[in-house]
């Protein structure tokens, strides 16, 4: 993948209300009305210290409907209408939004299929239908070698396209497309295959390219006003419910709409690679900014700099955003059997051919992914070069602030008809939709136990703006809810620790175990007691930690890792059984050494 070096300028965009309600009387009072009662003076202070820190609040736009969607389907494959049927009855499609086109079976199509028997019929059956309104026809320019009649857009009722699983994913390279324009383009990019997402982008007249070789540069890149992306300003925003299987791409919209009752809750991974300068350092930059902006939003995060992709044993829990590179195909935490994505959870991994096909469970990383269920992704059918592939700081700058992942997607684009494509619900908007205020309240009041994580969504906000530790730890010392969270529980040992109050934290991590949390928490919290009490606590325990580490977490990918720091433990303690194991498994799990180079 090649890249230009420049600066990615993502526009200010300005977020919903940041604050939620704090409530509680303590968590060791015994008076609680209502549930939790509200905190009066900790309310106050900790909302006046959030607001000061945000740009003005724009109000709340209505969602899009499902009258906003054209849904097409492959005739030529069963499981296609029933994805389609299926996405039209649960976002009330209108019926006359469905059509069927007989498309190749394959996942790709060549140009002269792609105009034949989906573009064009598409547009005659949009105007047929009074979708799209064209004005009086205008003829090209002389000399363009797309001589024919334009007919400008002068209405639109609908603004997605959502293509269903069976429909082709790319268009093919033409080595007999002629195109003297495309001499004046860099070498590189004298190529005509796209992905069909991105092709179809293009399809509104307005925006029609007098090529077809190489991007287009999109005018939608960065924009802050979603309703600028509307076929009569040249774009038309094609996803795709799609996936290994059919039934995985009909599950897309089941969790979109529980993500968008419930809300997008969990912790953010982001897999930089620590570069700072050369033609690859705008990539790290993008996922920095990603991390950033999700950190800032609420979201416990994790970034990792580190030259390699996160290994398999990183204990990658409860997740809801993910974006990292540069790997070939799905690696790491994301080899599991089980990966723990939240409803409604993004996860983007950069790569040139990271949708190269999205019918395989281990191939590339699009379908892997869907697989094991992310919700929503982006991804490359072929080589864009790094300038051509999202800008997912700008993508998660939208997303997280109230844009549908269908406006997001497209804001973060560079260009258009090239590589990418967009794989999920495009009406999926899981902000903005209420005020947090009352999505708080809903979920207290229906007592879902993912209001804990709308508890910690606020102290990670006010950690972000560096109100002070005490503050917070006050905070959720005083929410009952508290004591009964493993997500809570573990956000207080983390601010305990960080106060220096190690007694406290390791107690609470304790409390952690007890309170039933995700297999991969677990993993992390045991792993950090362990290493903890290493360096702080006595030898005993940070032994005996590791021991039952070892007897609880069977699967773990990288045992010898735990056996190398049990083994100097065991020799303090003067445990001779325990150091012979230790030896033992060291020995065995230990790769066999490399024969020296003649």
């Amino acid at each position: 993948m090649k890249s230009e070096k420049r600066q990615s300028k993502t526009s200010r965009l300005t977020p919903h209300p940041g604050p939620l309600p704090f409530e509680g009387r303590g968590r060791r009072t015994a008076v609680v009305r209502r549930h939790w009662t509200l905190d009066i003076g900790l309310w106050t202070s900790l909302l006046r210290t959030l607001l000061l820190a945000l740009p003005a609040i724009t109000p709340l736009r209505a969602a899009d409907s499902g009258a906003s969607v054209v849904v097409i389907y492959n005739s030529k494959m069963p499981e296609s209408k029933e994805v389609a049927d299926y996405y039209a009855q649960r976002r009330e499609v209108p019926a006359n939004q469905i059509f069927g086109f007989n498309l190749p079976v394959t996942e790709s199509m060549t140009r002269k299929e792609y105009l034949e028997e989906l573009q064009t019929p598409l547009l005659k059956i949009l105007e047929a239908n009074k979708l799209f309104t064209f004005q009086a026809a205008e003829k090209a320019e002389e000399g363009k070698s797309s001589d024919r009649m334009l007919r400008p857009l002068a209405g639109s009722s609908i603004r997605y396209a959502v293509l269903c699983y069976g429909v082709p994913t790319k268009i093919l390279r033409d080595t007999n497309l002629v195109e003297l324009e495309a001499e004046k383009l860099p070498a590189e990019l004298r190529r005509n295959e796209a992905a069909v997402d991105s092709q179809l982008a293009c399809a509104p007249p307005s925006a029609q390219k007098r090529i077809w070789a190489g991007p287009a540069p999109s005018p939608f890149y960065l924009v802050s006003d979603p309703s600028v992306l509307h076929p009569t300003n040249g774009i038309l925003m094609v996803a795709r419910l799609d996936g290994p299987s059919a039934a995985i791409a009909r599950g897309l919209v089941d969790k979109a709409l529980e993500a968008e009752s419930n809300g997008l809750w969990g912790r953010a991974y982001f897999d930089a690679r620590g570069l700072t300068n050369g033609e690859y350092a705008l990539g790290d930059e993008w996922i920095r900014g990603a991390a950033s902006i999700a950190r800032k939003r609420g979201f416990e995060t994790e970034l990792d700099e580190n030259p390699n992709t996160f290994p398999a044993s990183f204990p990658m829990s409860q997740i809801a955003l993910y974006a990292g590179w540069y790997d070939g195909v799905v690696s790491g935490p994301f080899n599991r059997p089980t990966v723990e994505f939240m409803p409604g959870a993004f996860a983007y991994h950069l790569h040139s051919f990271s949708a190269q096909t999205l019918r395989s469970t281990n191939q590339n990383w699009v379908g892997p992914l869907l697989n094991k269920g992310a919700t929503i992704t982006l991804g490359c059918v072929d080589e864009p070069y790094l300038m051509g592939t999202p800008n997912i700081a700008a993508f998660m700058e939208r997303f997280l602030f109230g844009f549908s992942f269908g406006e997001a997607a497209y804001a973060a684009q560079n260009w258009l008809s090239w590589q990418t494509t967009v794989v999920g619900d495009p009406l999926y908007r899981p902000f903005g939709r209420r005020p947090e205020a009352q999505q708080h309240f809903d979920l207290e009041k229906r007592r879902n136990k993912l209001v804990e994580w709308s508890h910690l969504t606020i102290v990670c906000r006010n950690q972000a703006i560096d109100t002070s530790v005490d503050e917070l730890i006050d905070y959720l010392d005083k929410v009952p809810l508290t004591r009964h969270s493993a997500v809570l529980e573990e956000k207080l040992a983390d601010l305990y620790w960080g106060k220096h109050k190690f007694s406290d934290a390791f107690d609470t991590y304790e409390q952690v175990l007890k309170l039933g949390p995700s297999p991969q928490q677990r993993v992390r919290v045991l792993l950090e007691l362990a290493q903890r009490r290493s360096i702080y606590g006595t030898d005993r325990a940070a032994c005996e930690t590791y021991e039952k580490f070892l007897r609880e977490v069977r699967d773990y990918p990288d045992p010898l890792s735990i056996y190398q720091k049990l083994l100097p433990l065991a020799e303090k303690l003067g445990k001779k059984e325990e150091v012979e194991q230790c030896q033992q498994e060291i020995k065995r799990l230990s790769p066999a050494p490399t024969a020296p180079k003649s």
